[in-house]
């Protein structure tokens, strides 16, 4: 299990990011803009620096649902590896059988 702390950092990250969502979207509307002015650019890559670094979607991590595990964490399921294992040896994934042969 991870710890609190570093979870409750993720989630703070994703309001963050959702939050100021809108506002990096204008400014990059501005910056990607080829008929605006050098000024306007500029201006726009300092109201860029200007937006908290924690607000990035980049700086997230995907972690498991149920652990908060940071690592080996399958996107279909938003799991981790070990956890994955665990519910599809239940028989609770439909579809993921143990393979023999």
């Amino acid at each position: 299990m991870a710890k609190k702390a570093l979870i409750n950092r993720e989630s703070k990250r994703e309001a963050l990011a959702i939050k100021y969502a809108a506002k990096r979207e204008a400014i990059f509307a501005v910056i990607n803009d080829e008929s605006a002015t050098a000024e306007e650019r500029f201006e726009a890559r300092l109201k860029f620096q200007s937006i908290p670094r924690n607000a990035m979607p980049v700086r997230q991590r995907r972690r498991c649902a149920l652990t908060g595990r940071p690592r080996g964490t399958f996107r279909k399921f938003g799991l981790a590896r070990t956890k994955v294992r665990e519910i599809a040896m239940r028989g609770e994934i439909p579809g993921v059988i143990k393979s023999s042969w």
